[in-house]
């Protein structure tokens, strides 16, 4: 009996030992096989920004008297957009919400064809949404079902045929990990029947894990995306701006100018989408998943803007606006109100001037750009490497805890306050006709990307 337990102990020691020779090398410590990163490439519309140190808020004259307590900080490697994001850009982030509400809805309805049949009949699982299904609006059960849905509405009862989709539906629903909270030490503190190692697991293995209940770890937003319109008229009193109400986003002729009345929570989940939509091209691909774009901490912004020059306060180098021959080398508000001098009365095309030496375009005037970071009058006490501030607002917060920072400027502005230096800020809700964003993607390390930079201007 223990010449047959000895010779199963042998044969099972033999499998495993086999087994552990597919990963271990022969006993030696070689690491786990098979894995490879692909690539590193520049996202499409973005360029390379290698890292580096700076003299933050250094530049010259403030005209307001910020007090900035210029420090030296230190940024990693990232790549950013090149131009402003476009309104044809966002326009495909309104459509994608949209077909993904009028998807649903089919498939909520169980209409054959627009949903995958779940082959574990869960009850407790939605239909999954066929998204290789073509839309056949002319089918009088998709019409059956969207004519009871409030996804469209009549303008004029009249004409009750002529609907139009109801942008109040136009919400796009993610969840964030606080990584700050998950960090401290007495996170495990936040629900009593959660694990470290629950905690740890949900964090960084899903990104959209959503857990029952106020644990205050996760959070659910909810964003209506469609841009304000009207602000074209709130921000101008007395000026007669009503034709841009109708035609600055809806129009195929601004496809390629920036995006405006946008606040920063609809910035904030356009990076969400942004990333969830790329990342699962690379799962398609089998690649893993990268890191996720988000709006510049102002750190970013301006060692960005200042394209490698350091202590100039204009993006192109130089203490003046203009070049040699007098042409003014932004979209800005010159002299004393003459609009048109640069160009451009309104915010121009993205890309119309010059860039700078990293490649990024209207990092001065244009339209004012949404940073990452909260706003507080001081800069003195954040890090010196990749510093950033940041906090989320609740809705009971005081409006100062509501402050976003503002960079670069605007086509209202004049050249004083687009300098790559100063700082301004805005309400997160609040959408403004001069303010629109461009997004960034982190690196890992400075040198990890050796390549080229991609072109998108038009």
């Amino acid at each position: 009996m223990c010449g047959v337990r000895n010779l199963a102990t042998i044969l099972f020691s033999g499998i495993f030992l086999a087994s552990c020779g597919n990963t271990g090398g022969n006993g030696e410590l070689v690491g786990v096989s098979g894995r490879k990163a692909p690539d590193i490439q520049v996202p499409f519309g973005m360029t390379y920004v290698p890292g580096g140190s700076f003299v933050f808020g250094s530049g010259g004259f403030d005209p307001t008297y910020q007090m900035l307590n210029f420090k030296s900080v230190t940024v990693s490697d990232f790549f950013m957009d090149e131009t402003e994001i476009t309104n044809n850009e966002y326009r495909q982030f309104v459509e994608w919400v949209k077909e993904y509400l009028i998807r649903s809805l089919l498939a909520e309805n169980e209409i054959e064809g627009y949903f995958i049949v779940n082959e574990n009949e869960d009850e407790d699982l939605p239909p999954q949404i066929d998204w290789r299904a073509k839309i056949k609006y002319d089918d009088p059960a998709v019409r059956e079902a969207l004519d009871e849905s409030d996804l469209f509405i009549s303008l004029d009862e009249r004409f009750s045929h002529r609907k139009i989709f109801n942008i109040a539906k136009l919400n796009y629903v993610y969840t964030t990990c606080d990584f700050r909270m998950a960090a401290q030490k007495t996170f495990g503190e936040i629900e009593d029947d959660m694990r470290e190692e629950d905690v740890y697991y949900g964090a960084f293995a899903n990104r959209s894990l959503s857990l029952p209940g106020e644990n205050g770890l996760y959070t659910t937003h909810k964003v209506n995306i469609y841009p304000d319109t009207l602000c074209w008229i709130f921000d101008w009193a007395y000026s007669y701006n009503e034709p841009m109400v109708t035609g600055y986003f809806s129009s195929p002729w601004y496809d390629n100018y920036p995006v405006v009345g946008v606040n920063w929570k609809q910035a904030e989940a356009f990076c969400k989408w942004r990333s969830n939509m790329y990342n699962d091209y690379m799962a398609q691909k089998g690649y893993p998943a990268s890191q996720e774009f988000r709006l510049p901490t102002e750190a970013q912004w301006e060692y960005a803007a200042r394209g490698g020059i350091d202590a100039s306060p204009y993006p192109w180098g130089g203490n003046y606006a203009r070049n040699a021959e007098g042409c003014l080398l932004g979209n800005f508000k010159p002299g004393r109100g003459d609009y048109g001098a640069d160009g451009a009365l309104y915010p121009c095309i993205v890309g119309h001037y010059a860039p700078n030496d990293y490649g990024l375009y209207d990092m001065m005037g244009n339209v004012a750009e949404w940073c990452i970071d909260a706003y507080d009058e001081t800069i003195a006490n954040n890090h010196d490497f990749n510093p950033v501030y940041t906090y989320n607002a609740k809705p009971e917060d005081g409006v100062g805890l509501k402050r976003k920072v503002l960079r670069g400027g605007s086509f209202k502005d004049f050249a004083d306050l687009c300098k790559v230096f100063y700082r301004s800020y805005e309400y997160q809700d609040t959408c403004k006709s001069y303010v629109g964003f461009r997004c960034v993607q982190p690196l890992l390390s400075t040198g990890l990307f050796q390549g080229g930079n991609s072109s998108h201007v038009y």
